[in-house]
């Protein structure tokens, strides 16, 4: 492994030329930087990845789901049985997650998005083949093979025992296929597909589109008030990119600049819906992720993206600037402590690259590069919409 390692190194190294040769893409400024950083362990992920096989939802049976075997499902996480009746229905218990709770095709997609992310990660990397035709093997079971694909939608997703079978806060799940959906745009620029398979891929993500933004569930995410209108934005953007669906990127870019940022930014830069919670420093986190992805997103259609601030003089600048205070020492946080995961906190966050990628604060990459960029802990994991910023990071746009 340590050969193969040092090998794929080499060749990165010694062959640039090559790699722009058959990829056709390249990182960008702030993307060289991040790779210096993150390659060694990019290639040995990569290198442990190749012989995976493929793990969709079929491979879970889920005994209380209402749909079928190509039908995500997922429990609501902070749903628990009620002690004093516990064949009934389940009660909240905001915050704390149910650890008995169904979550395997939930475990499966982000299995599915990590190894996609350090498979092209590895490609943009090495410019190695081999890398991109182990991700291919995984996009055809999951949208591609009759047997193994799931269904474009997510009418199960966040069920309740005894009260719902599925409920719109589920789609926030589907935030994990957004680095798939980025990975084949890039092994797509890079003629890395089979043009039956892509059109096949390209159609699925189509399929959901039209049921999240049409289906009573999609329409009922997308008009919360809090991190989950954002997750909404973020992952209808991200398919629309891959998808070229114009009129919903416009759709998208309205949202953040009209209804996102004016219904949950305040003056100081905080998100006073996600510090009411349980977990305020968690979500505060996340939901920055989510915004400053969106506008990452958004800069290549609508290059004033960035800049743009609210009639208060709030923007996302001020909400980088707010958190990464609390980033830099946790202790001095002046808000509540989240009730579960206070200690996994914080990570590389996405939002410390994307900040310095638009408004160049040192101070923010260096902060990144101190941080743990692999967590372990599967709620991180769960909740780092972006956890592979060198395919986020190139010259595709």
């Amino acid at each position: 492994m340590k050969f193969q390692l040092n090998m794929a190194i080499l060749f990165f190294s010694c062959s640039a030329t090559l790699q722009a040769q058959k990829t056709a893409i390249a990182f960008n400024t702030t993307g060289k930087e991040i790779q210096s950083v993150l390659a060694k362990q990019i290639l040995q992920k990569a290198n442990q990845s190749l012989q995976e096989k493929p793990i969709t939802v079929t491979a879970y049976f889920a005994e209380r789901s209402a749909g079928n075997k190509h039908d995500f499902f997922s429990e609501g996480d902070y749903w628990w049985p009620d002690s004093s009746h516990p064949q009934g229905p389940y009660i909240q218990k905001d915050g704390q997650t149910n650890p008995n709770n169904f979550v395997q095709h939930r475990l499966a997609m982000i299995r599915f998005s990590q190894l996609m992310g350090n498979l092209v990660s590895a490609y943009l990397i090495s410019g190695n083949p081999q890398y991109a035709r182990a991700g291919l093997k995984h996009l055809k079971a999951w949208f591609v093979d009759t047997a193994t694909r799931m269904n474009p939608a997510l009418l199960y997703a966040q069920a309740i025992k005894g009260k719902v079978t599925g409920r719109g806060v589920g789609i926030i799940d589907m935030i994990q296929m957004m680095e798939v959906a980025q990975s084949i745009r890039v092994l797509e620029k890079a003629g890395m597909i089979p043009e039956k398979e892509l059109t096949s891929m390209k159609q699925w993500f189509a399929d959901y589109l039209q049921w999240v933004t049409h289906h009573p569930y999609g329409k009922e995410e997308r008009d919360a008030k809090n991190n989950h209108a954002t997750c909404w934005v973020m992952q209808v953007l991200s398919f629309a990119k891959l998808t070229k669906n114009d009129s919903l990127i416009k759709d998208c870019s309205m949202r953040y600049q009209q209804i996102l940022l004016p219904g949950q930014l305040a003056l100081d830069g905080s998100f006073p819906l996600e510090l009411k919670r349980t977990k305020p420093y968690g979500y505060s986190l996340f939901n920055l992720d989510a915004m400053t992805t969106i506008a990452h997103l958004l800069k290549q259609d609508n290059p004033s993206v960035l800049q743009y601030q609210l009639t208060n003089g709030s923007s996302l600048q001020k909400a980088i600037q707010f958190m990464v205070p609390f980033v830099h020492n946790k202790s001095t946080w002046s808000y509540a402590k989240d009730v579960m995961y206070w200690d996994q906190w914080p990570i590389a966050q996405p939002f410390l690259i994307f900040g310095y990628q638009a408004f160049q604060e040192s101070d923010w990459l260096m902060l990144w590069k101190k941080l743990e960029h692999f967590p372990q802990n599967q709620e991180v994991i769960r909740n780092l919409p972006i956890r592979n910023p060198l395919i986020w990071l190139t010259t595709l746009d």
